[in-house]
């Protein structure tokens, strides 16, 4: 589940990059530079839940012991 974590996390943060590309500045709340805007938050979300995920395991790790 680590690994697995650690990979997500990583695609993640290369589709934000990808994304803040295709973001135009000039214009960011037309065309395609809204469904960019969208997909870094939704990167930004998918980041916070994995990173829940992670610290959730490790608490019911610590608990179990």
């Amino acid at each position: 589940m680590k690994i697995f974590t650690y990979i997500a996390i990583a695609i993640a943060l290369g589709l934000i990059v990808f994304n803040i590309l295709q973001i135009d500045f000039s214009n960011p709340f037309e065309g395609d530079s809204t469904i960019a805007i969208i997909g870094v938050i939704a990167g930004i979300c998918a980041i916070l839940l994995l990173l829940l995920l992670r610290f959730s395991k490790i608490i019911v790790d610590k608990t179990n012991e």
